[in-house]
């Protein structure tokens, strides 16, 4: 079994846990969480929010993390995540998801060059900040490393050391483009709630299932009373 799923790495090989900043991509609402539509209807905006607020909130309370920019648009969803604590910046480049989070890591290192800088779905209601530091405890030093999603086919979080260029390559198998690009794969049991993100009906029961936060049980239990 490779080490590096079982065990943070040994201190002199890691990015010291401390100091992070994680930059979240978000769409505008009307066109978030698309696949969602069949099963949440009307409230798919509602729960696209829900997620991003109870991401954002596990990972401001995660102790490994200083900083959290969400890279939206979308006026509402700025407002409200801004109000949690998070920086929200505008997405400039304007050119799809893998742009939005170059330009949020070139601006959360303006702000503090010396940090390290992690891409983060938005759309990890469930999400522990222990699984999500001890993931970060295990980002070897001078490199990168992903998480990857529970089926095995995205990525939900890239990291990477202070110096070290990001280099996302999200969307569809981005699992494989990451790993084929340097990046060290992190698994593990320990780590559930970090790798189900949400798409579609099956995972939000997922996400569930694992104990989300409090606003995606929220949205969630209007949702279960319009379905009946």
């Amino acid at each position: 079994m490779n080490q590096d799923t079982v065990r943070p790495c040994a201190a002199a090989g890691c990015v010291p846990p401390a100091d992070w900043a994680l930059v979240l991509p978000l769409k505008p609402l009307a066109t978030a969480k698309s696949r969602l539509g069949a099963y949440a209807g009307e409230l798919r905006g509602e729960l696209a929010l829900a997620f991003a607020r109870d991401t954002v909130a596990a990972a401001l309370a995660c102790a490994a993390v200083a900083r959290v920019l969400v890279v939206t648009d979308d006026p509402l969803a700025g407002a409200v995540l801004s109000a949690a604590g998070a920086l929200v910046v505008p997405d400039r480049p304007a050119r799809g998801l893998n742009a939005a989070l170059v330009h949020g890591a070139e601006v959360a290192r303006e702000l503090h060059p010396d940090a390290p800088v992690a891409a983060l779905s938005a759309d990890l209601p469930a999400l522990r900040a222990p699984e999500l530091a001890h993931a970060l405890a295990r980002v070897p030093s001078g490199g990168r490393a992903l998480v990857p999603d529970t089926p095995g086919v995205g990525t939900t979080l890239l990291a990477a050391a202070p110096g070290v260029a990001l280099r996302p390559a999200f969307g569809g198998a981005s699992r494989e483009r990451h790993r084929a690009s340097g990046a060290r794969e992190i698994t593990g049991a320990d780590l559930r709630s970090l790798r189900r993100d949400v798409d579609t009906g099956e995972d939000l029961l997922e996400a569930l299932a694992l104990g989300v936060g409090p606003h995606t049980a929220a949205v969630a239990g209007s949702l279960a009373a319009l379905r009946g």
